[in-house]
């Protein structure tokens, strides 16, 4: 086999277990309400395949460097879900959503300029969500309407997960681990969420899954961190595996509190 066509058969493959994950996990999301669904929502669906397969072709050095350019792009993501929610009570998912991507892109065009530490990247989390969490409270408890999955809602999501691995696979050698680990963080699944859901349950309840996502999300956050300070220490596969047992333990006790709260409430 012909190093060109290694490539393109090794990426293919890799586009199809990327897209398998991200499927999974949208129909979980469909199916379990706004809180249990903004849970899986911030499981590393699209960010881990990525990284995973950036983990393949470079070296730990590579990933923990990513991980601190990813790290203030989480504060990116949850300042464009605050804009995404505050717009969409209202107005249309054009507006919504495109004004969410442009603060998205906004912030993560300065976060570029900037070589970052973990100090740094944490502060900046930590100051994000400290101002985001509050704010989006008061749209977290809307009913969640009957959702009518159409044909092409899994093919359009397995293609964007498909086609956000292929290019962080595709340009790492070239754009190196600091605009690598920016695009890993490209929140597809709060993307295919707006766009599939907006129009067809409304906004208020697509808003109501991305403000359940929010410490959901900060836990992603940490994730991150884990993932930089072990990849240094202890290499690629255990760092990745702790990144993900730091998401998992993390949105099972917010699960865990929440059916409590629940249960002390009634």
């Amino acid at each position: 086999m012909s190093p060109d066509l290694h490539f393109i058969v090794f990426l293919l493959l890799r586009m199809a277990i990327a897209a398998a994950f991200v499927v999974s996990a949208s129909v979980i999301t469909e199916r379990s309400g706004p809180a249990i669904g903004a849970l899986v929502a911030t499981l590393p669906v699209s960010a881990g395949p990525s990284y995973v397969f950036l983990a393949i072709d470079h070296d730990a050095a590579f990933i923990a460097q990513g991980a601190l350019s990813s790290l203030p792009v989480n504060a990116a993501t949850i300042f464009m879900g605050l804009t995404y929610v505050v717009l969409a009570q209202r107005h249309s998912m054009a507006v919504s959503c495109g004004s969410a991507f442009a603060v998205w892109i906004a912030i993560a065009s300065v976060i570029r300029m900037f070589d970052w530490t973990l100090t740094a990247g944490l502060t900046a989390n930590f100051i994000a969500f400290g101002i985001c969490i509050p704010l989006l409270s008061g749209y977290r408890h809307v009913k969640m309407p009957l959702v009518t999955r159409r044909w092409y809602d899994i093919p359009m999501r397995a293609a964007l997960v498909a086609t956000l691995v292929a290019i962080v696979v595709s340009t790492s050698n070239w754009v190196g681990p600091r605009i690598s680990g920016i695009i890993a963080l490209f929140p597809v699944v709060f993307s295919s969420m707006m766009v599939i859901l907006h129009p067809r349950i409304g906004g208020p309840p697509t808003a109501a899954v991305l403000a359940n996502s929010a410490w959901g999300l900060l836990g992603f956050g940490m994730a991150i961190a884990v993932m930089h300070v072990a990849v240094e220490k202890l290499g690629s596969a255990v760092g990745l595996c702790l990144a993900l047992a730091t998401c998992v333990t993390w949105n099972l006790t917010l699960w865990w509190n929440g059916r409590r709260a629940r249960r002390i409430g009634t």
